[in-house]
């Protein structure tokens, strides 16, 4: 027979919303609404008081659970592993493989989200993702190891206080010399299902781009966004004939082969993680023209 639980707050816990800290510790399928209703009817206690659903927990506060027969668990997909790119106490940075989903959903079932999971089974506070990365798109992901992190970066990430730069083969020669600014107005339209971003109302978009590499028929280019506007770099060059190499969205038709698009780095509080993309032959980046676009971070 299920039972009641007690439940110490772990300092890598500390600072959640009570409906949050439930929904990350319990076990099996449980309703959000279910929980609600344990915290209204004060079966769910924070040293032995009754608290909202909204207020704050703290590390070494004692919460009880009341007992519960949960759901189904839903499986965590093995489907593999991730590089560490770095880590230390609050956070990682993973690499992300193009082709791999950030989060799981319906007829998903392997993702960044889930191999997380399936790397720190006990961890009292699972490693979250504190942003995302579209799916054909690879590259770092950050990744809070407790929840005042998690806070924090996604505060960082909302006032654009992280800097961030992508690689990218695009088509076509790139004429431009040093670094141009793109601005645009951004908005999605469309039937659901067949929705694009278009340039030319919406929200401002903004992104400044260096050429790397100028070839006849591809060019290599650096990309520093200033905003994150849903598919940004995508549509921007798009827009200007540079469609992103294997971008099947934007691309222009005739699309053929994986899109050349890298998050290569992320600068957090004056740290830089950088990752060189998986690319080999003739799309392989060197360390050298890496450190070239890494410049785009300290110029301010």
């Amino acid at each position: 027979m299920p039972e009641v639980r007690f439940v110490t707050v772990s300092k890598a816990e500390s600072g959640q919303k009570l409906l949050q800290f439930l929904e990350r510790r319990l076990t099996g399928d449980v309703p959000r609404s279910a929980i609600q209703r344990w915290i209204r009817k004060g079966q769910v206690r924070v040293d032995k008081g009754r608290k909202k659903p909204f207020d704050r927990i703290q590390e070494g506060q004692v919460v009880r659970i009341p007992p519960y027969t949960p759901g189904d668990v839903k499986p965590v997909e093995a489907g593999g592993t991730l590089v560490v790119a770095y880590e230390d106490e609050h956070i990682l940075a993973v690499a992300k493989p193009a082709g791999l989903a950030a989060h799981g959903g319906d007829k998903v079932t392997d993702s960044v989200a889930g191999r997380l999971a399936a790397m720190y089974p006990d961890a009292d506070f699972r490693p979250t993702l504190a942003h995302r990365l579209d799916r054909d798109t690879s590259g770092l992901l950050l990744v809070a190891k407790d929840y005042e992190t998690l806070r924090q970066l996604n505060d960082q990430f909302a006032s654009g206080g992280v800097g961030k730069l992508y690689l990218a083969w695009v088509k076509g020669q790139w004429r431009e010399s040093g670094e141009v600014l793109l601005e645009d107005r951004m908005e999605k339209k469309g039937a659901p299902g067949q929705e694009k971003v278009h340039t030319g109302s919406g929200k401002t978009a903004l992104a400044r781009v260096k050429g790397l590499v100028s070839g006849s028929k591809q060019s290599l280019v650096a990309v520093r966004l200033l905003t994150g506007r849903t598919h940004q770099i995508r549509v921007q060059l798009a827009s200007r004939k540079h469609p992103v190499l294997g971008d099947r969205k934007y691309g222009f038709g005739n699309v053929r082969g994986a899109m050349r698009l890298h998050c290569c780095a992320m600068c957090v509080d004056g740290v830089t993680h950088s990752l060189l993309p998986p690319w080999t032959g003739k799309w392989a980046v060197s360390e050298e023209v890496l450190r070239e676009a890494l410049g785009m971070l300290f110029d301010g």
